[in-house]
């Protein structure tokens, strides 16, 4: 024999030994020791361990991105992109990025004479250009001449607070939580250089805070440092513009599709239309509109992963959290960790509980596989239909996770489990009673499919008070076995006793009982009685028990045929 066989044939009879000796120490109880450690889990889980956020991140980008009710994105937001094609062509007169900003202080006197409903600079104006200080001060006065202009801040890294020299309670829009503000608190944060950005007060945070994978799911609604909340830009113009309040710390974003879903503008092209005498473009294309100045140009690194795309432009991100603020459709996601928690319990011990009843396996297979998939239906569902993400894949992830195991533990277990009166005559000494009951379905319009005889077997099986085997010999036999194709033997075995002979007599009553309710269930059409003999036999206990069966076997199909030939003659 090769080696390789070898050794595959030797890892069977390895993991066979394993099997049956699991089955033996521990039965159907390993379900509940299995069900214990996964309570734990689940409780751990819920408390501090968080394994299953990778899950829930990955489900929900998953169903973002192939949901079929995709919100539109407000046809009154529109990006003014500064792309490459734009860098490109404006470089012949103002030189590489950052232009000028007497460039955009044109732009901007241009752009509100259309008078659209806001304009938002997605743009961090940080220093002053040295080099063109009347290009500034061109841009501060476009600046101080609007009441709906937008500028970003930037947030540092908390760390350097104590380094700041600017105080909380000095930066506009800035205001006290609960009454908790520290008030000489300094907050490390770069602000809009221009006097005319400071004095309209209509600033707001730009920073983009991705998930720890790196995904940008979340919107900062405003942070909270030092007991004074700092509004985000979106909830700044959301505030100005008087649209609802936001009570929450951040929101999960409402994607309306894959990149360049709004309606965009590219600055070359409008710049150039506004200083021509004949115009090209309609004179009121931003008239009502919230303006955004932006780039997605991929040499200014304003670009983001998102569930969408890995290469998501960051001003549309900024144009998705606006839109979201704005009518209010931002998804809700309630944490709701105790619900999720019984849930996943529900799950894992239902599944116990099917298990360690000995339901029947298809049964089981079915009815776990149906709940799965409604949960997952549910939270795509909510995903498509609602604002409000009900996040089912933990408990999902959860109850599969028990189910696998379980599941290869039925396997592997399954002839040392099963109730096979063979083995309990050889776990037995003495003389014992042996009762074989073989039915034969008399299948002239039927043809029965594997799982609806196995759901037979089971219910014969479970039929009556006794223990019992049922076995069932199936239409895939070859030969000579052919002849007992679709064939049930339910046999029990107990000892020589009155009292227990009498039960196993009541127990095939019942067992032919429940035979023709199980045939009417799982047949297509209603056939004849069936067949059915009834043999009995004495046998001894131990290590002859086999071939005693085998014997008891033999004898019952020989005087079956005695039978069935003399009800023909």
């Amino acid at each position: 024999m090769k080696p390789g066989l070898l050794a595959i044939g030797y890892l069977r009879w390895i993991m066979a030994t394993f099997s049956a000796l699991l089955g033996r120490r521990w039965k159907t109880s390993f379900y509940l020791y299995l069900a214990g450690l996964f309570t734990l889990f689940a409780v751990a889980d819920a408390a501090f361990l968080h394994v299953t956020a990778n899950m829930r991140q990955a489900a929900f980008d998953a169903m973002v991105r192939y949901r079929i009710n995709v919100p539109k994105p407000d046809p009154d937001i529109v990006i003014v992109d500064i792309n490459e094609a734009s860098l490109a062509a404006m470089a012949k007169d103002f030189g590489r990025w950052p232009w000028p900003r007497q460039v955009l202080g044109e732009f901007l006197d241009q752009v509100e004479k259309q008078h659209p409903k806001a304009v938002v600079f997605d743009i961090l104006f940080s220093d002053a250009d040295v080099y063109n200080p009347d290009s500034d001060a061109a841009f501060d006065a476009s600046i101080a001449a609007t009441r709906n202009t937008f500028f970003p801040m930037l947030r540092l890294d908390p760390s350097d607070d104590a380094q700041s020299q600017v105080k909380a309670r000095m930066i506009p829009g800035v205001t006290a939580m609960d009454g908790d503000a520290q008030p000489d608190a300094t907050i490390a944060v770069v602000l809009p250089h221009f006097q005319a950005a400071l004095d309209g007060g209509r600033l707001g945070l730009h920073n983009i805070y991705p998930d720890p994978d790196g995904t940008v799911r979340q919107y900062l609604v405003y942070r909270g440092d030092y007991g004074w909340k700092v509004p985000t830009l979106p909830a700044r113009i959301a505030q100005e513009l008087g649209w609802s309040k936001i009570e929450a710390q951040h929101v999960l974003l409402n994607w309306r599709g894959k990149p360049f879903t709004y309606h965009y503008a590219s600055f070359s092209d409008v710049f150039s239309d506004f200083s021509n005498k004949e115009k090209k473009r309609p004179q009121d294309e931003f008239t009502g509109k919230i303006v955004i100045i932006g780039s997605t140009a991929p040499s200014l690194f304003d670009i983001k992963p998102t569930p969408l795309s890995q290469m998501h432009p960051g001003v549309e991100v900024l144009a998705t959290a606006i839109d979201n603020f704005q009518h209010g459709d931002y998804l809700r996601f309630p944490e709701a960790r105790v619900l999720y928690l019984l849930l996943s319990l529900a799950i894992v011990w239902f599944t116990t509980w099917a298990f360690y009843s000995g339901a029947e396996r298809t049964k089981i297979d079915r009815l776990f596989g149906a709940s799965q998939f409604i949960l997952l239906g549910v939270s795509y569902a909510s995903i498509n239909f609602t604002n409000t993400y009900l996040n089912l894949t933990g408990p999902v992830s959860i109850g599969v996770a028990y189910f696998t195991i379980a599941r290869i533990y039925a396997a592997a277990t399954s002839k040392v489990l099963e109730n096979s009166m063979v083995r309990a005559s050889r776990e037995r000494g003495g003389e014992l009673r042996a009762t074989l009951l073989l039915i034969r379905l008399n299948t002239t319009r039927n043809v029965p499919t594997d799982p609806a005889l196995e759901r037979i077997r089971y219910g014969l099986e479970k039929a009556g008070r006794e223990i019992k085997s049922a076995e069932v010999l199936k239409s895939d036999q070859k030969g000579l076995w052919d002849l007992f194709a679709k064939t049930f033997a339910v046999s029990w075995v107990v000892a020589r006793t009155p009292e227990a002979e009498a039960l196993v007599e009541q127990d095939v009553a019942a067992v032919l009982a429940a035979l023709p309710p199980l045939l009417q269930k799982n047949l297509a059409y209603e056939e004849e009685a069936p067949e059915w003999f009834l043999h009995h036999g004495a046998i001894t206990g131990g290590a002859s028990a086999a071939s005693e069966w085998r014997v008891l076997f033999a004898a019952a199909l020989l005087k079956w045929e005695e039978q069935r030939k003399e009800k023909q003659a």
